[in-house]
């Protein structure tokens, strides 16, 4: 058995799952509105799109959307009058935190001055 081989074929065998990563993190905000889900817990669209600043509208909806049904976000809406929405991270969504910490080290560590 040629050991290149055996390190090849374990790296074709993950690159579906690497893919099926990268298309859940994918995209300019999904990260950062990890990041502040993370930090901040649950939190109301417009508190939201002031904390990520240049994202548009319907950005912000779009990508909401598609991490709610990743399985990434619960959206919460609550009965009342001016109706309320709260944005929070599924525990799913909280087991990318970790990933992201890494990120953040990464780039501590090799950002230059």
């Amino acid at each position: 058995m040629n050991i290149n081989n055996s390190v090849t074929n374990n790296d074709e065998s993950r690159e579906p799952f690497f893919g099926y990563t990268l298309s859940i993190i994918s995209g300019k905000w999904k990260l950062l509105i990890i990041y502040h889900l993370s930090q901040n817990g649950a939190v109301r669209y417009n508190e939201l799109q002031r904390m990520l600043g240049k994202i548009t509208y319907k950005t912000l909806s779009t990508t909401l959307k598609e991490m709610q049904n990743d399985g990434l976000i619960h959206r919460e809406e609550y009965p009342q009058i001016p109706p309320k929405v709260e944005y929070s991270l599924t525990e799913k969504g909280q087991t990318l935190w970790p990933l992201i910490q890494e990120m953040c080290q990464w780039g501590e560590q090799y950002k230059e001055d």
